[in-house]
């Protein structure tokens, strides 16, 4: 027999002396101590001590006794006991306790009485439960509802037992009478429910009848109506009085109990797919969304629409702007799912909209009162970035507010608005000139090293006019302040390079100082300065102006090399589209300095680091060619940059294109499915949703929407043998691996004539893997078989090992019989599967965690591109460059 599950909690356990002590406090009149003693008692029995000298002293001391916590500290006793011997027949002294139990079911005290019956719900000895029939009726009609509810619970688990239509055989008429009579909210939902389970048609009898009053049912009944309509209308019942139960549904979606709306909303798309009936359910949901402030309960009524959205698109795009009013959660990860689900949602009709809604919310995050406000503006960024990227026509309305946040303390967030402007300036060239002319403008205030390298590479990629290269020069030279970046003069006497001729408000020169050797011998003193802000400045003061200055002193030469190759795309374009050849050459004079002084600096010892090889030589490369410049030289800096850009970005829309089409559920029809052409049909007395479900099903035959395809021959390859065919147990798994569990589903046969007893299935583990059940003993028929479940919990993705065995008696052997199990290993394999993520996301990952091993292969493989192949595929991996 199947045991009760039982919360497992930590005990001691007993001994021959303690089971002395509670038979002593048993045997005593003091109430407190028989409290005590029961409780003790009852512990033990759930932790596997059998204690079998109780029950007679338990019979003769404790039965008797008139107290509450007594009586049903008694009744968790009795349920838990072993009442059948070891051939199944039930033990002779629990006829015992029968008069007892028929006792308490007339006690004149209303909860003796309620308790009681709720403890038969868990009896399923019919040899018990014969006696007790006649009382436990007579509660049908007990004036007190708490005890007609439990009378009515009663009768429903005794009559679902093997034998119970032979111990209560009329009771869905005795049910179905106290239903029509009762009051009670909780006893009508009980003969309600015991109606579903045992007399289906008269339940939907009782349903249809009252079917104008339903709104007046209170919501506990509610949700048992739904729950039978869900029942009676499931594939392959589909009744054809489906209409009724929908509009059944509909009518309860003004119920008040946010429950009910729910279980509605999900029953509603479960009986149709008329857009109707859709678009209610999605109404429902977002009715719930806006109303539910508990963020679980928010998750979950994403999911459910996220499910709609999968197969109804067309009609959630109607409710894409109820479903952005979650996005007032504080919640990140309410606020992250919303911006998912809108995102698949748009559409040239919603578009506009939806940004209009996303640049308020941004605009919101600036006062400073949001919690998490860096993290929700990047989201932000990052949703309308995708949104003008499929809809570029909508990003002139928000790119320009987008670009104040170029200087945001969240670095990653001003990365996502530089990338964003940069695509959007290669998209969209009506907006190429206001986007350079604004990023001219607000460069300064840019304060991250990686935001400076992109915003100064779409600067010298995108200024193309004359003003607008002059303006980028200006902004450049702006922001590195005077040259040289350092002075050396005779010892004692120190020049400050970049100290402003006028005094410059709320800023404090900071210069460092260290001796040095010259080349003739003599020493001299270098010093850097740069401008330490001691209060906050204005923006057009000069320290908070020297933004790449500070950057390269803090030993940025990367940052340097940047600024360099700008400099000298700059100056080609320049010269391009420039007249004046002194105006050129004086511009290209004025980049050499700046390269020069950068080299400069990285070859002195005043910065602790010198320049890195890489950026030494891109800068020299760059002062090469401002020096000596070709036609082929010129194209390339002019042009394959830009080239390769576009290439990138159509490359990646390709790839995106690609993993929607993935994604597309493929469904086939089978040749010799039935269409059923509803225009043929009678719609005499069919409502408006009955005709639409009609045409949705004719569409689902003839497309294939009714076949789904499973993936059988994988699940055979995850069925593990666990026993010989030649065993008396067979025992096969199928394992399941999800995350951090492991399911193992084991379907355990008795291939032997007798009954086994105290069939246990006992696992254990090696590796990091933790079992979360404890094992269960069953009774196995003959030649039956039984599933059984066993939960793993995995610490970390090391291989592991399951071993075990099957443990069991029989009637003729009394000694226990041993059935090893094979061992059942779990590879790491089996918790990778392929995915994605952004360029952006998979660099701080790879800055964030130490990933890089060297690993000797030996591989015959010749070709890098197989081998890529190959590694690919051995790991479950995805390669997230393109090919």
């Amino acid at each position: 027999m199947d045991k009760p599950s039982t919360l497992l909690v930590h005990f001691d356990k007993g001994s021959a002396a303690m089971a002395n002590e509670i038979k002593a406090d048993l045997e005593g009149s003091d109430v407190a101590a028989k409290v005590e003693a029961m409780k003790r008692a009852v512990m033990l029995l759930l932790n596997g001590e059998t204690l079998p000298t109780l029950f007679i002293t338990i019979v003769r001391y404790v039965l008797p006794s008139e107290d509450h916590t007594i009586q049903k500290l008694l009744l968790l006793y009795l349920e838990i006991i072993d009442k059948r011997d070891a051939a199944g027949r039930v033990l002779p002294e629990m006829i015992l306790i029968c008069q007892n139990l028929r006792n308490n079911l007339q006690h004149p005290n209303e909860y003796i009485r309620g308790v009681t019956l709720r403890f038969l719900c868990r009896l399923s000895e019919p040899e018990v439960l014969e006696p007790l029939v006649p009382s436990i009726l007579e509660n049908l009609e007990h004036r007190h509802h708490f005890i007609r509810r439990h009378a009515l619970s009663a009768i429903s688990a005794i009559y679902r037992l093997p034998q119970g239509d032979q111990l209560i055989p009329d009771a869905p008429e005795l049910v179905e009478r106290a239903l029509a009579s009762e009051q009670d909210a909780s006893a009508r939902r009980n003969a309600f429910v015991m109606l579903c389970l045992c007399g289906t048609e008269r339940a939907v009898a009782y349903l249809l009848s009252n079917a104008e009053r339903v709104m007046e049912w209170p919501d506990l009944l509610q949700m048992a109506a739904v729950d039978l309509i869900r029942k009676v209308c499931r594939p392959p019942n589909h009744r054809a009085d489906k209409g009724r139960y929908i509009k059944i549904i509909l009518s309860l979606r003004s119920s008040p109990s946010t429950a009910v709306l729910y279980e509605c909303a999900g029953a509603i798309v479960s009986l149709s797919s008329a857009p109707t009936a859709v678009r209610a359910a999605a109404e429902t949901y977002c009715q719930l969304l806006s109303s539910q402030s508990d963020s679980n309960v928010r998750l979950i009524l994403l999911d459910r629409l996220n499910e709609l959205h999968t197969s109804h698109r067309d009609v959630m795009v109607d409710v894409v702007m109820d479903v952005l009013r979650a996005l007032a959660s504080p919640n990140l990860d309410v606020k992250r799912k919303v911006l998912d689900l809108v995102l698949d949602l748009l559409t040239p009709r919603n578009v506009e909209e939806v940004v209009l809604y996303l640049k308020k919310e941004v605009v919101k995050t600036q006062s400073g009162e949001l919690d998490k406000g860096g993290e929700y503006r990047q989201m932000l960024v990052q949703a309308i970035h995708a949104c003008a990227v499929e809809y570029p026509e909508v990003a002139g309305s928000v790119v320009h507010l987008l670009m104040d946040f170029l200087g945001d303390t969240n670095v990653a967030a001003a990365v996502d608005v530089v990338l964003f402007v940069r695509e959007i300036t290669e998209t969209n060239p009506k907006l190429c000139v206001s986007m350079i002319q604004r990023l001219s403008d607000i460069f300064y205030q840019i304060r991250a090293s990686r935001v400076c390298s992109i915003a100064l590479w779409i600067l010298g990629e995108y200024s193309l006019s004359l003003s607008e290269v002059e303006s980028a020069i200006a902004t450049i030279k702006q922001c590195l302040g005077d040259l040289p970046f350092f002075t050396i003069s005779e010892e004692g006497e120190t020049t400050d390079s970049s100290k402003p001729a006028q005094p410059v408000v709320n800023s404090v020169t900071v210069s460092s100082r260290r001796p040095v050797v010259l080349a003739d011998g003599t020493y001299a003193t270098q010093s850097a300065a740069t401008e330490a802000i001691s209060t906050p400045v204005t923006p057009g003061s000069l320290a908070s102006t020297l933004n790449l200055r500070s950057l390269i002193l803090s030993g940025d030469f990367f940052l340097a090399a940047v600024v360099a190759c700008t400099l000298t795309k700059l100056v080609l374009r320049l010269e391009e589209v420039q007249r004046s050849k002194v105006e050129a050459n004086k511009a290209c004079t004025g980049a050499l300095l700046v390269m020069t002084s950068i080299l400069q600096l990285g070859l002195s010892s005043y910065l602790p680091q010198p320049i890195d090889n890489d950026s030494y030589d891109r800068i020299v490369l760059c002062v090469r060619l401002l020096c000596n410049t070709g036609d082929d030289l010129r194209r390339i800096w002019l042009q394959s940059c830009r080239q390769s850009f576009a290439k990138m970005l159509a490359e990646k829309q390709f790839r995106e294109t690609e993993e929607m089409r993935a994604k597309a559920q493929i469904s086939h029809a089978q040749p010799d499915d039935l269409i059923d052409f509803y225009h043929l049909k009678s719609r005499k007395g069919m409502s408006q949703l009955e005709l639409e479900d009609e045409v949705q099903d004719d569409l689902k035959a003839a497309t294939g929407g009714f076949t789904k395809e499973t993936d059988d021959a994988n699940r055979l390859n995850r069925i593990l043998q666990l026993t010989g065919f030649s065993d008396p147990v067979y025992a096969e798994a199928f394992v399941t691996v999800h995350h951090y569990d492991i399911v193992l589903d084991v379907t355990v046969v008795n291939r032997t004539k007798e009954t086994l007893q105290n069939l246990c299935l006992e696992l254990a583990t090696m590796g990091d893997l933790k079992l979360v059940d404890r094992p269960q003993n069953y009774t196995l028929a003959p030649e039956s078989s039984k599933q059984v479940r066993a939960n793993i919990k995995v610490s970390s993705t090391e291989t592991g090992v399951i071993f075990g065995n099957i443990v069991y008696e029989t009637s003729n052997v009394m000694e226990r019989s041993v059935v090893v199990l094979n061992d059942i290993h779990i590879d790491i394999m089996d918790y990778i599967s392929p995915a994605t993520c952004a360029d952006v996301t998979f660099r701080n990952m790879w800055a964030e965690f130490e990933w890089e091993n060297k690993v000797a292969v030996n591989t015959v493989i010749q070709d890098e591109k197989k081998f890529l192949n190959h590694v690919i595929k051995s790991t479950n991996m995805k390669c997230l460059t393109p090919p």
